[in-house]
Parts: structure tokens; sequence; C-alpha cells
């Protein structure tokens, strides 16, 4: 019973990470209907510029919160060099977030190198547990929640919302989609750098490690058919929980596989009840 709650404890903190990174390809989804590949990057970056920063002398919260800013810039960056040409499809925005994602290999290897990087997290064990895994789960919630808040009760949020709803009518009304777009990359960004410093602490980073996150992101966010963000936060404690049960009963060699076989079920099952309302 112990073990057990320890496996759920860290699945949890875990998933809420994926829960994030996910969260970050549905705000870009939904506004631009891009499938953004590149996300798994902005959480490498900003949890690689964090080990940086904490050995220069900055102080944790400093460190993180600059690491998040970068990653925010960069996805920025990003949205403007797949989406800011007028007329780009979002098929082809896509192959352009893949290009970055691969091209981002480059940069970290020149600024980091090829070896895995860590920093220190929260001290203190609950249950067994590193209390990371808590503060993952507590900041989580907190940003997810402002998240909700922004879309809902903001102008901005609403421009967003009204820009994923119909790009059209939002356009008619005076709103400017290619900025709304623009913007749900920063934020798709930041999510992504949130997840990476959260995550570091408790799994060590590398250059590649960005194929593991964004496979297990869009896991998450697939559930929800990349639109639903509640279901994505579902999605990323089931995989998280999951994924831990099955490294501390069985292998971690399999927990990747784990990801891929639940995309793979709801892709199939989404699929099926598709072709029965079609029929």
């Amino acid at each position: 019973m112990t073990e057990l709650v320890q496996y759920l404890i860290t699945g949890v903190g875990v998933g809420c990470a994926y829960a994030l990174l996910g969260s970050g390809l549905v705000v870009v989804y939904r506004v631009t209907r891009v499938v953004n590949f590149a996300q798994g990057s902005f959480a490498v970056v900003a949890a690689l510029t964090v080990t940086t920063l904490l050995a220069a002398g900055l102080p944790h919260g400093l460190a993180e919160g600059l690491a998040v800013l970068l990653a925010a810039g960069i996805g920025l960056l990003t949205g403007l060099v797949a989406t800011g040409k007028p007329g780009t499809t979002p098929q082809s925005a896509l192959i352009v977030t893949l290009g970055l994602g691969v091209f981002a290999y480059a940069v970290d290897i020149l600024f980091w190198g090829d070896q895995p990087r860590s920093f220190p997290g929260l001290s203190g064990t609950v249950a067994g547990v590193q209390s990371h895994y808590l503060l993952i789960a507590a900041v989580t919630a907190v940003v997810l929640a402002g998240t909700a808040l922004l879309f809902a009760r903001t102008d901005l949020g609403r421009a967003l919302t009204a820009t994923a709803e119909d790009r059209y009518a939002a356009r008619v009304v005076g709103i400017d989609v290619v900025r709304m777009g623009l913007l749900a990359f920063a934020v798709g960004g930041a999510l992504g750098g949130l997840a990476g410093v959260l995550i570091t602490p408790v799994q060590q980073v590398t250059f590649d490690s960005d194929v593991a996150l964004v496979v297990n992101g869009f896991s998450a966010a697939i559930l929800g058919n990349l639109t639903r963000p509640g279901l994505t936060l579902a999605g990323g404690l089931l995989l998280g929980v999951v994924q831990a049960l099955v490294g501390g009963y069985g292998s971690t060699s399999y927990q990747t596989e784990v990801a891929l076989v639940l995309m793979l079920a709801v892709l199939i099952v989404r699929a099926g009840a598709t072709r029965v309302e079609t029929a």
C-alpha cells in the first residue's frame, strides 16, 4: 500500500507537467488550428536555462521566472515564423514547427552540450516521496485556473476565445486574428517552459528530451481532441499515474509506450464514434 501511494503521488506530479505541455498545445491549436510540434522544445530550453541561471548565482524563483519568460518569447517567435505570413495553412505551419523543433537540437547542444542536466527542487519528503511532486501539482492547479480565468473573464481572453470559435467572425468584428495566434503561441511557450522548469528537478533533461515530452503532452491533449483543457488535465493525470505504476511494478522502459498506446486507443475510439455518427 505504501508503494502504491508513492506511485500515485509521483504519477500525479509528473502527469500535471504533461497537462501543462498539453494545455500549451490546446491553446495554440484552438486559436490557430496548428499542432505545434515545437512545444517540447520550449520545455527543454526553459529547463536548461534554469540550470545556467542557478549556476550563475540567481536565486530560485527569479531563475525559473526568467526561463519561463524566455520560453514565452521563443513561442512568440515560433508563431511568427510558422503563422506570421498571411495565407499560411495549418498544415504548412505544422511542418514549420516540426522543423524548428529539430533546429532547436543544434541550439541546445551549442549552448549546453549533450549531457543530462538537472537542478535541486523543493526539499523534503511526503509519504516517502519527494515534496517537489506536490509542488508541481500545486503550481499546475494555480496556473490552469488562472488560464481559465484569463479566457473567461478578460477582454483579451474573450478575443482569443472568439478567434478559436470562428476566425472569420472574429475578423469581421475587428479582432486581429494573426495577433491572437501569436499570443496563443506565446502562452503555449510559457506553459511548455513552466512544465520543463517544474519537471527537471525530478527528471533530468537533455537536448533531445523534447521528443518524450511532446509525445506525453500530445497524448494528454488528444484525450480532449486538442480543444478541451479540462480533459487535457485528466489525460495528463491518467498518463502520469499509469506510467508511474508501469515503471514501479514493471519497467521504466515501457513508459513512453504507454503514452503511445493511450493516444492510439483514444484515436481508434474517436474514429469509431465518428463512423457510427456518419452512418
